[in-house]
């Protein structure tokens, strides 16, 4: 379980087949071998741990749904801890399960005023809620409209500097999850 509260981003050490090297934080001094780790949104366990390295195996399933399939050396990701239980929760509640990937159909990300629409697929699309949340690349945020398939979320500037969310240009593709308290409740 996640908040969507992103501590650190990292860069890709190596990336091959099923498995991605990822630099580890050093505020990251509490994993052991089978720890959660959500990397760009994506809960993984970690399988070998160094000092400064931690490696993931990663499924077909997670290539084919996700961004990771397309993650290259030098990329930078989103990294959180799973929660502990006695943490406050400071997002929403977050799996780690992505359900897709949405596509960037623009950007518009100054310091001051910062938007981003997000496509998504109309089975995601269908339980966003306007002001409800959205997990996006890991990031908690907030949807600030919704016009059929398209999605805007507004990006605070502290999101803007700590996670790789500033970074995005028109085209790129994101992992999306949805609100699980809406997903639940839209399926009663």
């Amino acid at each position: 379980m996640f908040t969507g509260i992103i501590e650190a981003t990292a860069q890709i050490l190596n990336a091959t087949g099923n498995g991605v090297v990822i630099a580890r934080p050093q505020s990251f001094d509490d994993l052991k071998i089978g720890s959660s780790v959500s990397v760009s949104g994506v809960c993984l366990s970690i399988v070998e741990l160094t000092s400064d390295t931690m490696r993931f195996d990663v499924v077909d399933e997670t290539l084919q749904k996700t961004t990771i399939g397309s993650f290259k050396k030098g990329d930078r990701v989103n990294l959180e801890r799973a929660m502990r239980s006695d943490s406050r929760l400071d997002g929403h509640v977050v799996q780690g399960h992505v359900e897709g990937v949405g596509l960037v159909k623009s950007e518009k990300l100054t310091m001051k005023n910062a938007l981003l629409v997000l496509q998504l697929q109309k089975s995601m699309a269908d339980v966003v809620v306007l002001k409800g949340s959205i997990a996006v690349d890991g990031v908690s945020l907030t949807v600030a409209d919704v016009q059929g398939s398209d999605i805007t979320v507004a990006l605070i500037p502290h999101t803007l500097k700590k996670t790789t969310l500033g970074s995005l240009k028109k085209g790129d593709q994101v992992n999306i999850e949805t609100d699980i308290l809406v997903r639940s409740h839209h399926a009663h």
